[in-house]
């Protein structure tokens, strides 16, 4: 794929005011894709991109804005990720999480390729590194409500569809929604305690790496479900590499057992991910000590402009 296959392809980033749609957009601008970003509840960023409205309950909306683009590629990021908000609120869950990309999956049949940003909450933690053959088992609503949006991709997008499955995404965008990794760093920044579970393992996946890999995902065209995520870690574990990455005590994070923090929905014990089939693409996650020195000079580079 050259410059000029790139400037004539044009590019939807559903979610492009989110924690991963801004780094994506960011991304693919730099590599010179005409870049089109949806935003639904937060104002458009100051980015090179063609900024659309969307409402994913809205299906109505959603056929219209594919219509009037007219996309080559679509990369779906935006979604209703506070699990335990999910929980709660079932019925918004299903509506955006399901309902929504499914219509939006049901118009795409002619884009080149579809890219529906999926979790790991959609295992129910009992095995951890999983592969993509693994049956999904969730054990949240969030997790159902991702894994319905999975199963209306396959339906629709057989042929030109990506389920790109992430675990733990952290990193800083300026208006992305906070994390875990990001409230840690800012709390160790200020010399505060950072509690941190240490019987919960994922595969902690930085943002501006996963999004540097987009464009060879475009170019590569996969079909089916890929993992592609950093590597297996507690979130004791992940605080206390950030702490020393940082230049801390590491006596900062404190030790807690997942149990104790009373959440509204339950959480996978360890939903860490199997990245082969992603490695044998070239399609990898620098490791995280170099993504946790990035997110640090990052998150500066930011609050001191």
């Amino acid at each position: 794929m050259n410059l000029g296959d790139r400037e004539s392809m044009k590019v939807l980033v559903t979610g492009g005011t989110g924690l991963l749609g801004y780094w994506i957009v960011y991304t693919l601008n730099s590599k010179g894709f005409e870049v089109y970003a949806t935003y639904h509840e937060k104002s458009p960023l100051q980015l090179d991109a063609k900024w659309i409205k969307l409402d994913l309950e809205d299906c109505e909306n959603i056929a219209s804005s594919i219509r009037a683009i007219k996309p080559d590629i679509i990369i779906h990021t935006a979604a209703y990720t506070d699990v335990d908000g999910c929980e709660i609120d079932k019925a918004r869950a299903f509506r955006i999480n399901y309902l929504g990309t499914s219509s939006l999956a049901e118009i795409s049949k002619d884009v080149e390729l579809f890219v529906y940003i999926s979790t790991d909450y959609v295992f129910d933690g009992e095995k951890g590194l999983y592969n993509e053959e693994d049956i999904p088992t969730p054990i949240n609503y969030y997790g159902l409500t991702k894994l319905l949006g999975e199963v209306a991709v396959k339906t629709f997008l057989s042929n030109n569809g990506c389920i790109v499955r992430v675990s733990g995404l952290y990193g800083y965008s300026p208006t992305g929604k906070k994390n875990f990794g990001l409230m840690a760093l800012e709390k160790l920044m200020k010399r505060e305690l950072v509690e941190a579970f240490t019987n919960q393992w994922l595969s902690p996946t930085y943002v501006k790496s996963f999004a540097g890999i987009i464009p060879m995902l475009i170019e590569k065209k996969p079909v089916g479900i890929l993992h592609v995520a950093g590597e297996r870690l507690s979130r004791y574990e992940f605080a206390t590499m950030l702490a020393d990455t940082l230049g801390v005590d590491r006596n900062l994070v404190k030790p807690k057992f997942m149990e104790a923090a009373k959440l509204v929905a339950k959480r996978p014990r360890d939903s860490s991910l199997n990245i082969s089939k992603a490695r044998e693409l070239g399609l990898v996650i620098p490791p995280t000590s170099e993504c946790l020195k990035d997110m640090i000079s990052t998150y500066k580079e930011f609050m001191w402009r």
